[in-house]
């Protein structure tokens, strides 16, 4: 649902007090007034704040005119007390019998005709609904069920009233007699015409709105037509001249409100349902005619609106507000078209608007929301202006006829000058970050952007975001009035003591700063950290570096203490092996052996992606006593060096196992500890002693 400003706008117009509305058609006239009479113009300082000050103070002159009118009441509520007091002195000396005994036969007249119509007219109706024509119609049924037992006779009762009111003298029995009557007629036929009415709308899906409003109506439809009916006879002459016109103009205007307010209650309560009533149609008739579709839509959303402005201007014609109904309620009218007016266009702004959105880049579519945006602004101000000619005054002559209306126009006009420029420069800058931060999409696939961007720009959008709403704050209070200088230089100083009380703050900002430049870290990366720390980035502050470790710690280290960084996810990496066989061992063999492992892992389909070269063997390396050292590396894509060297390690020692004449060196002296082959067979003692010569030849050899 859309938020309706400009509804806003108008209630806040409408109910901000009568003498208001009497003081804003000559506000211009006075303040030209004023500048033509010889005096010298009105310097308005401060601002918008002192233009709105200065505003006030002319305005609160204009209206001691709504004074006036609460003397007037309060002197006719005097004047009533006083008739009250005239009347029951009256009655106390004077008793008029008759005049009861007329009230009381009236009554009973009254009450006995329409009952006895009411039983009668229900039996008739529930004859008429078992014929043969209206069995297979529901909807008759139910607007003969309230026509004949309820309408017809609230109508022929109050005939018969007034009938027999003509045989009676004029006394103030007789004359309330027939006002109670005629309020009573009154609320039984508008309750009886409004849920007549309501079954023509009883189909379909329209019929659980139908019930809800037949059940929530029909104490507030009787109410709201007996003090109709009942502040229509109050004003009538002959009322007026029984017990005197203050009293009977009060209870009049106290009636008609009562009226207005409950209506106005059921209107708000009912809302939703008239409302299902208005946009619910036949799916053909939907999809049909969508613009129908869209404004029934429309006024099913605002058909309340209007019927409050009429309230309202009731309330203010019964209360003796404005110059004349007449007037009220031609201004109530072009109000109520004009609000749904401008609704309608603000929706087929939308609609249009949203349709060009639609598979368009990234910067036309920012900008067409801003062009969007400034169209909805200058509809809800020519709304504004269009409302207050209607009712008597002109923002723009305001502005223009007057010191007080320019200056609150030049600062309203730069403070939206201000606003735009901000709002456009973020748009500009916030779509360029959100593009680099999208995937690069082209025929061959999507590129994601690299770990520097995906750090560096948030922070920048951040750090834009706070300079841009800096600027537009200073600039905008600077435009309100406010003496920003001392603002300024407060901050200057409280920034240069932070400073001064922050060192190490500023050393870890500074470090950071240059430290995301130069990609010396990003997110995702392995790093060691001074040896201390080591763990994955898992994200860049504009002072801490936050790792978590292997075991899942979180470690945030602040820049300031970063003194050197080993990252192991840079590029490349190398999975390097060092592999030793004893001495005994073929080394062609080996070689071919770790050849071969390797080959398994370039010819694997999951290890091979994550490589970058085959597999280079540098050959022997180092000879200690241990046995004969091996060395050959891949060169693998960053973080999976560690996967490749369990998967080689894996396959050779696989390998070595197989063949006979391979043998991995152990930590210990060969003399003592030599692999055996083959449990079941001893070796000569002349060979183990030439095997052990070989092997360690600072070991004498054994004696015959």
């Amino acid at each position: 649902m859309y938020k309706f400003k400009t509804v806003f706008l108008l209630l806040v117009l409408l109910c901000s007090g009568n003498g208001m509305l009497l003081a804003a058609p000559t506000l211009a006239s006075v303040i030209k007034a004023e500048e033509s009479d010889g005096k010298p113009p009105v310097l308005v300082d401060g601002g918008l704040l002192g233009a709105l000050g200065a505003g006030m103070d002319e305005v609160q002159g204009q209206l001691g005119l709504s004074m006036q009118l609460l003397d007037a009441w309060r002197l006719r509520t005097e004047r009533a007390a006083g008739e009250v007091g005239q009347l029951v002195e009256q009655a106390s000396t004077h008793p008029s019998w008759s005049g009861v005994g007329d009230f009381f036969l009236l009554t009973v007249i009254w009450s006995g005709v329409f009952f006895g119509l009411m039983l009668a007219g229900r039996l008739l109706a529930r004859y008429l609904c078992t014929t043969r024509s209206m069995v297979d119609r529901p909807r008759i049924q139910t607007l003969v069920g309230y026509v004949v037992p309820y309408m017809l006779p609230a109508l022929v009762s109050l005939m018969l009233a007034l009938y027999a009111s003509r045989m009676l003298q004029d006394t103030l029995g007789r004359s309330f007699g027939l006002t109670l009557t005629y309020a009573g007629s009154a609320g039984v036929f508008c309750v009886a015409l409004v849920l007549s009415l309501s079954t023509l709308f009883e189909t379909g899906h329209k019929r659980r709105a139908v019930q809800i409003i037949r059940q929530y109506s029909k104490r507030a439809l009787f109410l709201i037509g007996f003090f109709s009916a009942l502040s229509d006879a109050m004003s009538s002459p002959q009322i007026a001249r029984q017990i005197g016109g203050n009293i009977a103009s009060c209870l009049s205007v106290f009636a008609g409100l009562l009226a207005c307010a409950i209506l106005g209650w059921l209107v708000v309560r009912l809302r939703r349902p008239v409302a299902h009533l208005i946009r619910n149609r036949a799916l053909a008739q939907r999809l049909g005619q969508p613009a129908l579709q869209e404004s029934l839509r429309i006024f099913s959303v605002l058909w309340y609106w209007p019927v409050l402005l009429m309230l309202l201007v009731s309330a203010r014609n019964l209360l003796g507000v404005g110059e004349g109904s007449e007037r009220a309620l031609r201004s109530a009218l072009l109000t109520s078209g004009l609000l749904i007016g401008t609704v309608f266009l603000s929706t087929i702004l939308h609609h249009s608007f949203r349709a060009r959105t639609q598979h368009t880049g990234a910067y036309k579519e920012r900008f067409i929301g801003v062009v969007y945006a400034l169209l909805r602004i200058a509809l809800a101000v020519t709304f504004i202006e269009l409302l207050a000619k209607i009712w008597g005054f002109s923002l723009l002559a305001f502005a223009s006829d007057s010191n007080t209306g320019k200056v609150i126009s030049d600062s309203l006009g730069h403070i939206l000058l201000i606003l735009l420029v901000t709002w456009l420069t973020w748009v500009v800058l916030d779509t360029a970050i959100q593009q680099a931060l999208e995937p690069a999409t082209n025929r061959r696939g999507s590129h994601e952007p690299s770990t520097r961007i995906k750090t560096i720009l948030p922070l920048a959008r951040n750090a834009i975001k706070v300079i841009l709403v800096v600027i537009c704050t200073i600039t905008t209070m600077a435009n309100l009035g406010v003496n920003v200088a001392p603002f300024l230089a407060g901050a200057g100083v409280i920034g240069l003591a932070i400073g001064f009380g922050s060192q190490q703050l500023v050393q870890d900002v500074i470090t950071g700063l240059f430290i995301i430049i130069e990609d010396t870290i990003s997110v995702g990366d392995w790093v060691v950290i001074d040896s201390a720390h080591a763990g994955t980035v898992e994200g860049l502050t504009i002072r801490t570096l936050r790792l978590r470790d292997s075991r899942g710690f979180v470690h945030s280290v602040p820049f300031g203490q970063i003194k050197a960084v080993i990252n192991h996810s840079r590029q490349f990496a190398y999975a390097f092996f060092s592999v030793q066989f004893t001495y005994d061992t073929d080394m062609d063999k080996a070689t071919a052996l770790i050849r071969e492992a390797g080959s398994q892992i370039s010819s694997d389909p999951l290890l091979s992606l994550s490589l970058q070269g085959s597999l280079t063997i540098f050959g022997v390396d180092s000879m200690n006593l241990d046995g004969v050292t091996i060395t050959a590396q891949f060169r693998t894509m960053s973080g999976a060096q560690n996967t490749v060297s369990r998967a080689f390690n894996d396959r050779l020692k696989k390998l070595v196992d197989k063949s006979p004449d391979v043998h991995f060196a152990q930590h210990y002296p060969q003399g003592f500890l030599l692999p055996v082959r083959e449990p079941e067979q001893t070796l000569p003692a002349d060979s183990l002693a030439q095997r052990s010569t070989v092997l360690l030849t600072d070991i004498p050899p054994r004696s015959q």
